[in-house]
């Protein structure tokens, strides 16, 4: 006979991967300082690493930093927010 045992092990983890879905409910503020810019709800904005198609929200964060990992540098966002900024709601 097999059994299957679970047993404890320590790790020292490096990343977690956060991958939601949450369909047409995103929320999110853009701010400059204390200056809003943008507030939106409903789809999960272009400017979103990952394959999210709208609907999912796809984070790695490295434990040690908080850095987001998958997140696109300054430069390859700046037509995304543009984007993003000029459309209505």
């Amino acid at each position: 006979m097999k059994v299957k045992a679970k047993q404890r092990v320590t790790v020292e983890p490096k990343t977690i991967h956060i991958f939601l879905k949450v369909s047409d409910q995103f929320y999110c503020k853009i701010l400059d300082g204390d200056t809003m810019l943008k507030e939106h709800d409903g789809y999960v904005p272009d400017f979103m690493p990952g394959d999210h198609y709208g609907d999912y929200v796809d984070l790695e964060i490295d434990l040690a930093t908080g850095q987001v990992l998958n997140w696109r540098p300054p430069h390859q966002m700046e037509a995304y927010m543009a984007n993003f900024l000029s459309e209505e709601e």
